[in-house]
C-alpha cells in the first residue's frame, strides 16, 4: 500500500535473550470486590460445582493455560490472619477487611484456593501478610501448606481434610509495604528486616521454597529506587526476587501517548535491574537476583467511581474497568516489554483475573464473557513458551507529550525449539497507517507460514459486554506471505498481531 509506513525486522535464533519462564503469564486473585464471590466462586450459579466454583470461569481460565496465580493479596493480604480461612465454614469469622472497606466472609480460604487452582490447571504464589504480622504467622502457614504432618499446623491441615501437604512454592513476603494506604507501612529499613527475618524461618521451614521481596509500588514513588537498595542490602541472601507493580491509563484521551507508556515500563525494568546488580557488586555475591513483575495491567476506569460505593458490603463491584480496543493494545505492548525482558523478568502476574481489572467478566448469577485484553494475555501465553530473541528493527519513530523516539513498530519473536515453531508478536503504534514490514528470517529455513492473526478496530474505545462480548475479538488476515526466508506482512494501524510458523513436515 503507497500509504503504508515501511519497516524492517531480522530475527536469527541466535539473537536469543533467554529462555523464557512460563511463570511469566501468571494472574492474580485477591480478595477484593467481586473477584472471588461472584467471580470464581458463587455456590447458586448454575454452572457451579460441589464446591460453589463457577465452572463457566473455570473454563476461560484453563483456556489461558495461566502457570501461577498470586493470592490473596494485593492490599488485601496485609490485614489478613490466613486462619480465619480454614476449618469448618460455618465456624469462619466475618471480618471488616480494611483495605477494601468490605465485610469478608471467608466462605474461601487457603484450601478451597488450591482446590481452584488444580481444578484451572495452576499453581500457587502465596502473599504472607507482614503488615500487621510477621514471622511467625508466615512460618506456620508454610508449615500448614507444605508440611506432610508430624507437627501442629500440618496436622491442623489433615484435619481439615487435606491430608497431602499443598507444596506451594512460591512466596510474597508481604504486599506494597513503602506504600501509605497500606496496612502496616514501613520504612524500607524496618520492611528489610522484617523480611529478612521472615524470609529465614519460611525457608527453615521448607528449604525449597522460592521468595519474592517487596520492591517499590510503582516507580513514581519518591523513594524509588533507594527502597530496593536498602531492602536488598537486608534480603539479598534469602530471597530470590525482588517485585515490580505498574498499572497504565489514559485518563486525559491521548491514544498516541498512552501507546508509548510502555517506554516508562522498560525503564522501570532497567532500573530496578541496574539496582539489584549493584547490590549483588557491593556484597561480592554470585547470585543474580530476579525480578517479579507481579501486577501489572491498565486501570484507571473506574479510579473516581469506585470512591462512591457504600462500605461494609460482602464483594461490592470494585475495580470493574471495562477495557477497550486500544486498552488490549497496552496490554499487547506490556506482555511485549516482558518478554524483552524475560532474562531477568522470570515472573509476572496480569492484575487481576476476574471482574476486578480483569480479562474475565462475570454476572452474578448470569454470563462470563472475555474483555479485550484477555485475547493478547491469551495469545501470549498459548505461544510466547520457549526462547525469546530479540529482533534487529528499523522503523519510523513520533513523539507525544510525555515520551520521545517512540517506536512505530514493536516486537519480539519467540523460538519453540521443541515444538519446531516461531511467533512473531507485533504492534503497529502507527493510528492512521498501516505497516508494510519486511523481515529476515532466513536462520528459519525450512520452516511456513502458518497462520497472521489480528487484533484491530477503527473505534479505540471499542468494547466486549455481556450483551456485545464479541464487538473486539482477533481475526486471521491473509495479508503475510514467506517465502526463502523473507516475511512481507501487512499490519493494520494501531493493531496487535501474532505470525505464526512452524517447521514444515
Amino acid at each position: 500500500m503507497s500509504n503504508a509506513i515501511k519497516s524492517t525486522m531480522t530475527i536469527d535464533r541466535a539473537f536469543r535473550i533467554a529462555d523464557v519462564d512460563n511463570r511469566l503469564y501468571g494472574s492474580f486473585i485477591e480478595h477484593l470486590g467481586r473477584a472471588v464471590y461472584g467471580g470464581i466462586y458463587e455456590p447458586g450459579h448454575a454452572t457451579a460445582d460441589s464446591q460453589g466454583f463457577r465452572q463457566d470461569v473455570i473454563e476461560l481460565v484453563r483456556a489461558l493455560k495461566v502457570p501461577v496465580v498470586r493470592y490473596p493479596g494485593g492490599n488485601f493480604v496485609s490485614g489478613y490472619n490466613w486462619e480465619d480461612g480454614v476449618g469448618p465454614l460455618a465456624e469462619r469469622p466475618k471480618k471488616l477487611e480494611l483495605a477494601w472497606c468490605s465485610l469478608e466472609p471467608n466462605y474461601v480460604g487457603t484450601n478451597e484456593f488450591v482446590d481452584w487452582a488444580k481444578k484451572v490447571g495452576t499453581d500457587v504464589m502465596m502473599a504472607v501478610n507482614l503488615g500487621t504480622r510477621g514471622p511467625d504467622a508466615a512460618r506456620n502457614l508454610v508449615e500448614y501448606c507444605n508440611h506432610p504432618g508430624g507437627s501442629y499446623y500440618s496436622d491442623l491441615r489433615r484435619s481439615h481434610g487435606y491430608a497431602d501437604p499443598h507444596n506451594i512454592k512460591v512466596w510474597c513476603i508481604g504486599n506494597e509495604m513503602d506504600g501509605p494506604w497500606q496496612i502496616g507501612m514501613k520504612t524500607a529499613e524496618e520492611y528489610g528486616r522484617a523480611a529478612v527475618e521472615t524470609a529465614k524461618v519460611m525457608k527453615w521451614v521448607d528449604p525449597t521454597i522460592e521468595l519474592v521481596a517487596c520492591g517499590s509500588s510503582f516507580r513514581a514513588m519518591p523513594t524509588f529506587p533507594s527502597w530496593e537498595k536498602t531492602v536488598l542490602e537486608h534480603t539479598y541472601d534469602h530471597v530470590d526476587y525482588i517485585s515490580l507493580h505498574t498499572y497504565y491509563g489514559n485518563s486525559d484521551n491521548d491514544t498516541a501517548n498512552y501507546l508509548a507508556r510502555t517506554l516508562d515500563m522498560e525503564e522501570f525494568i532497567r532500573t530496578v535491574v541496574a539496582t539489584a546488580d549493584y547490590v549483588k557488586a557491593s556484597k561480592r555475591s554470585k547470585k543474580e537476583m530476579k525480578l517479579s513483575f507481579d501486577e501489572w495491567n491498565v486501570w484507571f476506569h473506574t479510579l473516581e467511581s469506585d470512591k462512591a460505593v457504600d462500605p461494609w458490603q460482602i464483594a461490592p463491584a470494585l475495580l470493574e474497568d471495562v477495557y477497550t480496543f486500544e486498552d488490549a493494545i497496552v496490554v499487547g505492548l506490556m506482555l511485549i516489554t516482558l518478554l524483552k525482558n524475560s532474562d531477568r523478568v522470570r515472573m509476572a502476574c496480569l492484575a487481576q483475573l476476574v471482574n476486578v481489572i480483569a480479562p474475565i467478566m462475570t454476572t452474578t448469577g448470569g454470563a462470563a464473557w472475555s474483555q479485550t485484553i484477555y485475547y493478547p494475555f491469551m495469545h501470549a501465553s498459548l505461544y510466547g513458551r520457549g526462547t525469546a530473541l530479540k529482533p534487529v528493527i528499523e522503523t519510523e519513530r513520533y513523539d507525544s507529550k510525555d515520551f520521545t523516539d517512540v517506536p512505530y513498530l514493536e516486537s519480539v519473536t519467540l523460538f519453540n525449539e521443541e515444538q519446531e515453531e516461531v511467533t512473531i508478536f507485533a504492534v503497529n503504534r502507527h493510528l492512521e497507517q498501516p505497516m508494510a514490514l519486511e523481515c529476515d528470517m532466513r536462520s528459519f529455513a525450512g520452516y511456513e507460514l502458518v497462520e497472521h492473526l489480528t487484533m484491530t478496530n477503527d473505534d479505540m474505545k471499542a468494547k466486549n459486554t455481556e450483551l456485545t462480548p464479541n464487538a473486539v475479538t482477533p481475526s486471521k488476515i491473509d495479508t503475510s506471505s514467506f517465502s526463502d526466508g523473507r516475511l512481507e506482512a501487512l499490519l493494520p494501524s494501531v493493531s496487535w498481531n501474532v505470525i505464526r510458523f512452524r517447521k514444515q513436515r
